[in-house]
């Protein structure tokens, strides 16, 4: 028999693929501990989420951050409506002195004109008397309304009785003569109207002689 060449069995022989038996461990360690990890990721996640202690707190900051700008709008308010209150305070009569100062005018030039040397009462008197008119229809426009009730039946609720006296020319009961006007502002009294009330026609006595 002859020998087999020595080339031939080096020819057929198949040396096994070589393999990294660490590198292939490692690779399957970090892939295991990958996979083990991912898990218990997403369970501490959705355990944070579900914290009602976190939940409520949040809850509780947003509600007091609410509250605190609840209670700087309320008083940015508070002041507005103060500032707007005093302003009106300071200037509700404004409209009024407009209206009046024309009267202080007329009552100036009348003053100077008494200071003249061939001034007369007469035209005195009728200067006076011509400012009161003025000043009365200044008011007049701004809702203030005379009250003399002379003639009229007594009202308590606008009259000041100071006293009584008879007549025989006002009924029992009516005024018999206005002592001081009074006023009211758009139906509501301001000073009472200061009169006489009458008493009727005085009784008649007859003393015992008299037939």
């Amino acid at each position: 028999m002859s020998r087999p060449n020595p080339d031939d069995l080096r020819q057929t022989t198949h040396t096994p693929p070589s393999t990294d038996s660490s590198g292939s461990a490692a690779g399957d360690a970090e892939a295991a501990s990958a996979a083990a990890a991912a898990p218990v990721d997403e369970t501490e996640h959705a355990a944070a989420s579900a914290d009602p202690i976190a939940a409520a707190k949040a809850e509780a900051a947003a509600i007091h951050d609410r509250y605190l700008r609840a209670v700087a709008d309320h008083e940015n308010f508070r002041k507005r409506v103060a500032r707007e209150k005093d302003e009106l305070r300071q200037y509700a009569a404004s409209r009024v002195l407009e209206d009046l100062l024309p009267v202080l005018d007329n009552l100036g030039l009348g003053l100077a004109a008494a200071e003249q040397p061939n001034a007369s009462v007469k035209s005195l008197r009728e200067g006076v008397a011509m400012v009161q008119t003025q000043l009365k229809t200044a008011l007049e426009q701004h809702g203030l309304k005379e009250i003399n009730p002379a003639g009229q039946p007594f009202d308590a609720h606008q009259h000041e009785a100071l006293s009584q006296a008879p007549s025989t020319e006002v009924a029992e009961g009516d005024v018999l003569q206005v002592i001081r006007v009074g006023y009211s502002l758009n139906g509501r009294l301001l000073r009472a109207a200061s009169v006489v009330v009458s008493s009727g026609a005085p009784s008649t006595t007859h003393s015992e002689g008299e037939k």
